[in-house]
């Protein structure tokens, strides 16, 4: 399968933040949900490919592409929505055409304009009148209006409300059918993840944890309920972390069939997402 994204071995170091040798794919037509703690380094990943953070070490390609060297021809390809974006409040949507028109060979301005009608943003109004909420859809409105053939996404439905996540989640997956477009989209509300993305990756304290397909955590992985007795009796190999609570123990098993064949104990649950990165980050081992 062709990769849109290629990261190797990334390593970006701060007085109080490190990067470790970060590595994954996101191949070309898929969604991958990047997941983490506040400070975990996402945004510290997505700003490097994007070369806004430099002076890092490691391989980034981005169709094919060396992300430095060729910047200028990948910039055209894709879409941005960064957390802490911001368009200078004085201008107007209609300003935001205007401009992008001069930046992006392939700027539709039709399209544009139908996000602003169907996120029900006046295209005249400053975006100081503009709520949070209205300035993150006019920020993926312009991620959006040039057909990208990768869209990097940090935290974009933060300050939606529920419906809207759900029409913003649509529109992504629409984009993928009709554009053949891929997407590297971090957020925390790993709910909506777990419903639209092909791939998770999972990083933590500037490490990556796990980057594998979403089916495979959602219908694998698995946590076995035992009481302290049960526990004893499992062998250090089949579980991945656990969590000791008052009446009970949390075992996170990397594949709930291959355990249930061996073990006899205990209730095995589905998991969430939120549930996996409870478990692995504050979980034994």
């Amino acid at each position: 399968m062709e990769n849109i994204l290629e990261i190797q071995n990334l390593c970006k170091k701060y007085d109080d933040f490190e990067l470790k040798n970060v590595s994954f794919n996101l191949p070309k037509g898929m969604i991958m949900g990047f997941i983490g703690e506040n400070g975990a380094g996402k945004t510290t990943t997505i700003k490097a490919i994007l070369n806004i953070v430099k002076s890092y070490s490691g391989n980034i390609k981005i169709f094919g592409l060396d992300n430095c060297k060729d910047e200028e021809k990948i910039k055209e390809e894709i879409g941005v929505v960064l957390d802490d974006m911001f368009f200078p409040e004085i201008l107007t949507p209609n300003d935001i055409n205007n401009s992008m028109k001069s930046i992006y060979k392939n700027w539709d301005t039709k399209m544009f304009y139908n996000y602003l009608k169907e996120f029900s943003l006046l295209p005249n109004k400053q975006i100081k009148t503009f709520s949070k909420g209205m300035r993150k859809k006019l920020e993926i409105a312009t991620a959006l209006s040039h057909h990208p053939k990768l869209l990097i996404l940090d935290e974009p439905t933060s300050g939606l409300d529920p419906v809207a996540r759900v029409e913003v989640s649509q529109i992504f997956q629409s984009i993928l059918e009709k554009d053949d477009c891929s997407i590297l989209l971090s957020s925390h509300i790993t709910a909506d993840l777990e419903h639209i993305a092909d791939y998770i990756t999972f990083i933590n304290n500037g490490e990556i944890l796990l980057s594998k397909t979403t089916t495979e955590l959602l219908d694998k992985y698995g946590i076995v309920k035992c009481t302290e007795k049960e526990f004893k009796t499992i062998n250090k190999k089949d579980y991945i972390k656990y969590k000791k609570n008052k009446y009970e123990y949390e075992v996170l098993v990397p594949n709930k069939k291959d355990f249930k064949a061996k073990y006899n104990i205990g209730v095995i649950d589905k998991i969430t997402l939120d549930e996996l990165m409870v478990l692995m980050i504050k979980g034994e081992e």
